[in-house]
């Protein structure tokens, strides 16, 4: 029996609202905090008293119920809501308290013994004791720790003897509970004859202990319930919670800090250096938290709960690690100091990341995961009713109309006649799907975000060409006039019309501020005279372009308008370019290219509130459509892969390369999972514009990397372009990676993106 099957026999869980979840949070916060600094050697006899005295608060609050499963023939125990998502919080609360209270060990005595308790009343009493705080039990995994050197315990004639040299033992238990070999479970008291059990320094502090067991008295054994089940995987799921919430901790202390130390004559936290250090960070723990509430939702809903969990150790692990060094730098010497709180955090942090076998087993099992099934696709989100029916819909649709023949005269053009099919674009508007997201009253269906990323993976996941212009839509529909929108929506909406976006120039890029384009008011409405350069839907039969009004205007954004450029008016010269990636741009000169008065929109030197409002409703989502294209390349690579299954040389069996992908698998659900948070915090269909930087930064940089990765693992062969004999996927693998370049760059490099995150979504100094 899996385990997904095996946790399908508790009873289900229902989890606390998220206003709920926030005040346990708040609650455990404040026990914790009334109790004062936790001891630094928690395993020590002297950490005792402070340890009980946390036990006491969580059992009053009744978290070490939280997932818990009722005790047959033990007395019955008021319902507790709440289960893995709920301990999340509380475990993210003790990692911020620098707390080693043994909650982890009685959750996972639950979990594992639950399945007993019918048969066995002893384990049902041992529950039922664990939860009424009579008993506190240490667990002690041994050989399915997940570390091969952890060591392990066998028992014989009711005796157990073994040895573990780096356990986390509590100081508080009254009874250990030992993993037997080859499978099995003894419980022992503390105080039985036999047992050795000894603090041990751990960075530094008595924060670990030593046990040993010589023919130690149990005092009862039973056969494992389910031999297969890794108990390994939820220890350390709940392990990098606690790290988690201590790297949180940290991280608010060293963005506090970053605010007040100045050098140089301002606070350091104004230094792009800096700025840039500690978004990483922030993405990075972004990132840590999603992972894990994704495998806690996977525990409480039995939805292939050992996938989730691997992969956010996969993920967490490292990035834990990461962000606590950097955080470390950002502090500097006072970081050092045992008086400050920073070294504590460093220390936890390590402990818990190097723990149950680390990244390095959490890769193993993912990759076992990801290339133990052939024709491997990431498992689908639940998007709500509405985003999973209309997923559904579009998958069907992609079906009937993009045919393999379709679909392969399309992939016979060269790249640069693939980046927009009008044919496809037409069919769409002829579904209303290249206005899914605008409002009913502009034409649109009003879809919410959670179908807007259905249509995104189904799209990407087909290869299907580009359509529509958001942007420039979004624009019109906040800032036109009824005549303009009137005029140019109508044809977007049916796919007949694409607009590009003039921005860029050869003295403004990411400094749009800067342009010089200048737009002339005339007697009968406007004289357009300047150039603008990597123009990419130079063929478009509108350009929204940016241009001066007020030369004099300070700041310099507040002379800016928005124009509609017809593309075929007198005065555009068109210089086309081919990119890095095969496609096309174009350098484009408006040499007096005169405009009617309506070609304005929004208000006269209004144009920064036009561009950045209708970007806002956009970049929120776009790191979701970069990283479907990453998971799309992702699969089509392991289909190749496939191909020399049988060659007990080729890529698939290589452990270096299996462990490689399947970090790479868990950065991609980490992308998945910030696109949907993206789509979650969407209130009015805009995304904090910090957090769709997020996404863009994570997503962008991943395909790089991925891509990169790839033509180390396929070898020669994959840098074959389209054309080349035996190309794989039509020379799409260097393809994309040339492209990727793209994605890092535009829409705002994510060196700008950095410095929007640290400055407005950490509040930062500017």
């Amino acid at each position: 029996m899996s385990e997904q099957n095996r946790m399908a026999d508790t009873p289900a869980r229902e989890s606390l609202s998220p206003e709920e979840r926030e005040v346990l949070r708040d609650a455990v916060r404040g026990a914790l905090a009334s109790l004062g600094d936790m001891p630094a050697d928690a395993a020590a006899t002297e950490a005792a008293p402070a340890l009980r005295a946390a036990w006491q608060e969580l059992l009053d609050l009744g978290v070490v119920a939280l997932d818990g499963v009722e005790s047959p023939g033990s007395v019955p125990v008021a319902p507790i809501l709440g289960g893995a998502t709920e301990l999340q919080a509380v475990f993210e609360e003790l990692g911020r308290a620098h707390c080693a209270a043994p909650l982890a060990d009685a959750w996972l005595t639950q979990r594992l013994l639950a399945p007993l308790a019918a048969q066995r009343p002893e384990v049902a009493a041992l529950m039922a004791a664990v939860r009424g705080g009579e008993v506190v039990v240490a667990l002690a995994l041994g050989h399915r720790d997940g570390d091969p050197q952890a060591g392990g315990f066998t028992a014989a004639g009711g005796r157990v003897s073994g040895a573990l040299a780096a356990w986390q033992g509590s100081a508080i238990a009254t009874h250990i509970l030992v993993a037997l070999q080859p499978a099995g479970w003894a419980l022992v008291a503390r105080e039985a004859a036999g047992v050795a059990w000894q603090a041990v320094p751990s960075f530094g502090k008595l924060a670990l202990a030593s046990l040993v067991l010589a023919e130690a008295p149990a005092e009862w054994i039973v056969a494992d319930a389910e031999p297969g089940f890794d108990p390994a995987l939820l220890a350390q799921w709940a392990g990098l919670a606690r790290a988690h919430g201590a790297a949180r901790r940290a991280f608010e202390m060293a963005v506090e800090y970053a605010g007040e130390r100045r050098q140089f004559g301002q606070p350091i936290g104004r230094f792009q250096a800096i700025q840039h250090k500690l978004a990483d960070v922030y993405i990075g723990l972004e990132g840590v938290r999603l992972a894990l509430a994704q495998a806690a939702r996977a525990l409480d809903d039995e939805r292939r709960p050992e996938y989730w969990l691997a992969s956010a150790a996969v993920f967490a692990a490292p990035a834990l690690i990461r962000a606590s060094l950097e955080i470390q730098h950002t502090f500097g010497a006072i970081g050092y100091a045992e008086e400050h709180e920073a070294p504590r955090h460093f220390r936890q942090v390590h402990r818990d990341c190097a723990a149950f076998g680390g990244a390095r087993r959490a890769r193993r099992r993912l990759a076992a995961e990801v290339f133990g099934q052939p024709g491997f696709r990431f498992p689908e989100h639940d998007l709500g009713e509405e985003g999973n029916r209309f997923r559904l819909e579009v998958r069907q649709w992609l079906a009937d109309y993009w045919t393999p023949e379709r679909r392969a005269a399309f992939d016979a053009r060269p790249f640069h006649g693939r980046e927009y099919d009008h044919e496809f674009a037409l069919a769409l508007g002829r579904t209303g799907w290249n206005g899914l997201a605008w409002p009913r009253e502009f034409g649109g269906q009003g879809r919410g975000p959670m179908e807007q990323i259905a249509f995104i993976e189904e799209m990407e996941r087909a290869e299907a060409p580009r359509a529509g212009a958001a942007v420039q839509a979004n624009a019109l529909m906040l800032y036109g006039t009824p005549g303009q929108q009137a005029r140019y929506l109508p044809e977007m909406l049916r796919g007949e019309a694409m607009h590009g976006m003039g921005y860029s120039e050869p003295g403004a890029g990411s400094d749009l501020a800067s342009l010089r384009t200048r737009a002339i008011r005339t007697a009968d409405g406007w004289t357009i005279q300047g150039q603008k350069i990597w123009t990419t839907t130079w063929w478009g039969k509108y350009m929204f372009l940016a241009a001066r009004t007020d030369a004099e205007a300070k700041p310099a954004h507040a002379g800016i308008s928005m124009f509609i450029v017809p593309m075929d008016a007198p005065g555009i010269t068109i210089n086309q370019a081919t990119t890095l990636y095969d496609g096309s741009f174009a350098n484009i000169f408006y040499d007096d290219v005169k405009l009617e008065p309506d070609a304005l929109v929004g208000e006269l030197n209004g144009g920064w509130k036009v561009l950045t409002g209708a970007l806002a409703a956009e970049r929120g989502l776009i790191g979701g459509g970069i990283v479907c294209k990453v998971m799309r390349w992702f699969e089509q690579a392991l289909e190749i892969l496939a191909q020399s299954a049988g060659d007990a040389q080729a890529p698939l069996h290589d452990p270096v390369v299996r462990d490689r992908l399947a970090g790479f698998a868990a950065e991609i659900e980490v992308g998945r999972l910030l696109m949907l948070h993206c789509a979650e915090l969407a209130v009015d269909g805009i995304t904090p514009p910090e957090y769709g930087a997020i996404s863009k930064v994570f997503s962008g940089e991943l395909m790089e990397r991925f891509g990169e990765a790839l033509l180390e693992i396929l070898g020669m062969r994959a840098t074959l372009s389209q054309g080349a004999p035996r190309a794989w996927a039509n020379g799409s693998f260097e393809q994309r990676l040339r492209h990727s370049l793209m994605w890092v760059i535009s829409i705002g490099t994510n060196e700008i993106q950095r410095s929007l995150i640290a400055q407005r979504g950490l509040r930062l100094p500017r």
